[in-house]
């Protein structure tokens, strides 16, 4: 099955053994995770979407067309406005205003939410407001 050696190193169709071995490792191991995720799918174990905010979620404010999400990393403050009926396009904005600080606004025409806006707010409140076709809610100062 193997050819000569090599000077103590034995080949395989010219190739070192050891090499062949480690490629068709790599090989298996890419065949594996494919089927991986080939089997779980794209969504597997998740039943919730992932956030397109980073950070943990820190307060969710509902009102009658939707919610508020904010969530929260050591520096920066992520809000976002989610309508509970998706489909056509409606007028939707979200805003998060740092103390002491301009707001981030994201307003429009959207489908199924507005936002992602970000702040910096290391040591800092902030406040955020949504609305969405005409409804909305809005935050005091929070997260201090």
């Amino acid at each position: 099955m193997y050819g000569r050696s090599r000077g103590g190193v034995r080949v395989f169709g010219g190739v070192p053994v050891r090499a062949v071995r480690r490629l068709s490792a790599y090989v298996l191991a890419l065949a594996l995770a494919a089927g991986v995720l080939v089997l779980a799918g794209p969504g597997a174990g998740s039943a919730d979407a992932a956030s397109v905010c980073n950070g943990r979620p820190t307060r969710t404010v509902g009102f009658a067309t939707g919610e508020l999400r904010l969530y929260r990393t050591r520096h920066y403050v992520c809000a976002l406005a989610v309508t509970k009926r998706p489909g056509p396009r409606q007028a939707m904005s979200v805003s998060l205003q740092p103390r002491g600080g301009r707001a981030a606004v994201n307003s429009g025409r959207f489908t199924r939410q507005a936002g992602p806006v970000t702040v910096h707010a290391l040591n800092r409140c902030v406040r955020a407001s949504a609305s969405i076709a005409g409804r909305g809610a809005s935050t005091g100062w929070l997260l201090c």
